[in-house]
């Protein structure tokens, strides 16, 4: 159903609509109301009584109209719909969401039996999308691209706090509150954080998404009567908040045992559900979050200062948290120690080893840092790890900056608050890091709606960011994981470096124009820009597409390369080189004088003073056989590969002189034109000199070119005999150009119902497209539409009557350039 709600907020509640009395204000809400909620026949009879007024303004009595147009559609009642669609249409064309009103009317003209006005609104749809594609794509051709995710609220979330996910193995290792709902907690002494397991997270049931934009795409909320509201985690009684008092994480994607971690816990983890990850880590304090070593025999995780049955006090007589190592062996995580840089008097958190595991990334409140918690590194060397490095002020704020996690790139993600650009609570970043790992290059913000006005952080992802896990409390207030895919590309724009030089001397050349197309965004996306006085060009391109570069400048030839942003695995930026050169003239083999044409009274009589053969024609457009000015024309000796070059004035001709004994090859080229090639057979050594006469015609795009004798028989599809000879003809040109894409357009006579007319025309347009890809043409290089009796080519319509000749005027093929080069 088409809900014009914009429409409405825009007009109705406007300063002319308050002014109206309160009951006619009363009646179009209910009207609208009503319609809205699909309860057409309430709404037509609300609708008819406020119009019956003749209050409202213009412009809302135009809505009304089409709102009850619409509603009739719906009721089936097709007469009234035409009625009110016809008072209802403005003038002008309708955009957006209204624009769709031209399809259903053209659905109601068709159940009127009104086929060709149904068929010229349709029309009017099509062209009204189109438009607000190419609008669409426009704003976007040459700038930056939003990244944009789909976010999965996941069933594996209870009650209680889930987050800090990371990868495991095949599974998804996280930290909750106590044991989920689906697994028996062991004891009730466990009410601290608990490491828990997932296998084969992809099967983890979505309870709810969130679209790229933020819109909710199942509203299907898991409620707790219990649920608590804006809780805290980690409840230490201690004087200063403690990492675990904000949210934990680590990791990488790591793989490696072949040994089933859900064997060693006493509980049986199947896809998608959680199990408690390990008896021996567990405790009856807080455990996580953890990071994996790659081949997944080493564990390093967070927990309360407790260590062989002892609790750690601080002076201040706190429990702080510390970073312990364990190994895996004998079917359970065994040998646990602590890192060497803890400390009773401050707390160490968050642990995220790098790919190599040679770096290790973890949060602290050490003193002389920058903040309340920083984020360290330190390196494992010699078979220890060294002295924590503070990341300093390029990424460590005064504020606490938390959850570090590294992905297969290197690149770090963490969560702060003492950001600029977030957009509430803690909000993620990523951080580009140097080769070896310890300085900071960049920080960027993520985008929503991974991030939100809540709390987001513990973000575990592939080095693509394709998809990954991640904790926020934005639903209800307390901590849930969710599931991000990626649905567009990972980098805004691809930077683009593009040097303009002469071929001749390689000098820069300033000032040249550069046109840049887009393929995908068709006609109307060009950008227009000139390199400076080095030759330089800088751009920023939109990923996802495809470039088709123009460059030109007076007195050089122009120049056209591709360029695609699509499949690019990296985000440096991309340099290109292009050369111009100046047109060349070669006088020994171009004639000085051409002999007048009403001179040559043969061939023998053109041929009579000349000591070599010539090669001459006429470049014309292929649709009306004008001649072409400006076309590059270029010969090719087969026998030394030397090429010779001409350019053809306002009367399109080309002059060349040949020698005997050699075969040629003529290639014609000129910008916006398919280019397009001749061979020409040697002339005998011995053989008097002749002159060689190689006409050629050019296709350009959007050129639309009738095939002679492709006519078909009345109410028939098939090929006919003498249209197979043609279109052997058509085919040979396709072969000629290897770019050209074609749309074949099929016509017929008016004699029948249009309806039956527009489907037998599209029959025989795919019959025309089927016949040549039997010849070897790609199907994705044709395309096929049926035109019906839309546009004939003589007055042989409805009423008229003609003959056979006439009306098989109108049964024609033609094929339209697409695309060519």
């Amino acid at each position: 159903m088409i809900k014009l709600k914009h429409f409405c907020l825009a007009t109705l509640f406007s300063v002319a609509a308050m002014a109206q009395t309160p009951i006619r204000e009363t009646l179009l809400q209910q009207a609208n109301r009503q319609f809205d909620t699909q309860s057409y026949a309430k709404a037509v009879a609300l609708y008819q009584e406020v119009l019956d007024e003749g209050m409202l303004p213009l412009e809302q009595r135009k809505l009304a109209q089409l709102n009850m147009a619409y509603s009739y559609f719906k009721l089936g009642d097709n007469v009234k719909a035409e009625q009110f669609y016809q008072e209802g249409l403005p003038e002008e064309p309708l955009s957006g969401s209204l624009a769709n009103h031209y399809l259903h009317y053209a659905k109601v003209l068709a159940n009127n039996g009104k086929m060709q006005e149904s068929q010229r609104f349709f029309e009017r749809y099509q062209s009204s999308k189109l438009t607000e594609s190419r609008q669409a794509q426009n704003a976007e051709t040459f700038t930056k691209k939003k990244i944009t995710y789909r976010i999965d609220y996941l069933a594996i979330n209870t009650p209680n706090a889930e987050f800090s996910p990371m990868y495991f193995r095949d599974g998804l290792v996280y930290v909750s509150g106590k044991a989920p709902a689906a697994v028996s907690s062991e004891s009730p002494e466990k009410g601290y954080l608990d490491l828990f397991y997932v296998t084969k997270p992809d099967e983890i049931k979505s309870l709810g998404s969130l679209n790229a934009d933020g819109s909710e795409a199942e509203a299907k909320e898991t409620t707790h009567a219990d649920r608590p509201k804006n809780t805290k985690l980690g409840s230490d009684s201690y004087t200063r908040i403690t990492s675990n008092d904000s949210r934990t994480i680590g990791v990488y994607n790591s793989y490696g045992l072949n040994e089933q971690v859900n064997n060693t816990t006493g509980a049986v983890a199947k896809p998608g559900k959680p199990a408690p990850f390990s008896k021996e880590l567990n405790t009856r304090f807080h455990e996580g979050p953890a990071t994996f070593s790659a081949d997944g025999s080493r564990i390093i995780f967070t927990r309360n200062n407790f260590n062989e049955g002892q609790k750690g006090i601080s002076d201040d007589n706190n429990i702080k948290l510390k970073l312990y190592t364990a190994q895996w062996g004998n079917g359970d995580w065994a040998n646990v120690q602590e890192l060497p840089f803890n400390s009773d008097e401050y707390s160490t958190a968050h642990p995220s080893l790098s790919k190599d595991g040679t770096l290790l990334y973890f949060v602290s409140d050490m003193p002389k840092g920058i903040g309340g918690k920083d984020i360290y590194v330190s390196h494992f060397e010699n078979g220890q790890w060294s002295k924590p490095i503070n990341l300093g002020k390029e990424l460590n704020t005064r504020q606490d900056e938390v959850f570090p996690t590294v992905d297969e790139r290197g690149n770090l993600y963490f969560s702060t608050s003492g950001r600029k650009g977030g957009l509430g609570g803690l909000d993620l970043f990523y951080a580009i890091l140097s080769k070896d790992g310890t300085k900071v290059i960049e920080v960027i913000h993520l985008d929503a709606p991974i991030n939100s006005k809540a709390d987001d952080f513990g973000l575990v992802t592939d080095a693509s960011r394709t998809t990954g896990y991640f904790s926020s409390n934005r639903r209800e207030g307390d901590d849930d994981i969710y599931r991000f895919t990626r649905e567009s590309s990972l980098y805004e724009c691809r930077e683009l470096l593009l040097r303009v030089f002469d071929t001749q001397n390689m000098q820069h050349l300033d000032s040249a124009t550069i046109t840049i197309r887009s393929k995908i965004g068709g006609e109307g996306t060009d950008k227009i820009l000139q390199t400076d006085a080095n030759g330089w060009a800088h751009l920023c391109l939109a990923s996802d597409n495809d470039f088709v570069f123009t460059v030109s400048k007076d007195g050089f030839m122009g120049n056209t390369i591709g360029f695609s942003t699509r499949y690019l695995t990296d985000d440096k930026p991309t340099r290109l080189e292009v050369s111009l050169s100046k047109p060349t003239i070669v006088t020994e083999t171009v004639a000085k004088a051409l002999i007048p044409e009403k001179k040559k009274t043969n061939q023998t009589d053109a041929a009579q003073n000349l000591k070599h053969s010539r090669v001459r024609g006429i470049v014309r457009t292929e649709t009306d056989r004008q001649p072409i000015e400006g076309v590059l024309v270029k010969l090719r000796n087969e026998c030394d590969k030397k090429i010779y070059e001409a350019i053809t004035g306002p009367d399109g001709r080309y002059d060349f002189e040949i020698a005997e004994g050699c075969d040629y090859t003529l290639i014609y080229s000129k910008d916006t034109y398919g280019t397009n090639t001749l061979k020409i057979g040697k002339v005998p050594k011995k053989a008097q000199p002749k002159v060689l006469s190689k006409d050629v015609g050019l296709l350009k795009k959007g050129d639309i070119v009738q095939l002679d004798n492709i006519y078909h028989d009345q109410g028939k599809q098939a090929i006919r005999p003498d249209a197979a000879r043609e279109l052997d003809k058509l085919v040979a040109t396709m072969k000629r150009y290897p770019s050209l894409q074609a749309e074949i357009l099929s016509h017929t006579d008016s004699r029948g119902d249009a309806g039956y007319n527009k489907s037998l025309s599209q029959k025989r347009a795919q019959a025309v497209v089927d016949y040549m890809a039997a010849k070897g043409i790609a199907r994705t290089r044709m395309q096929a539409t049926g035109m019906g009796e839309s546009m004939l080519v003589n007055g042989c319509v409805d009423g008229v009557i003609c003959t056979e000749g006439e009306y098989q005027r109108n049964r024609r093929t033609e094929f339209k350039v697409l695309e060519i080069r």
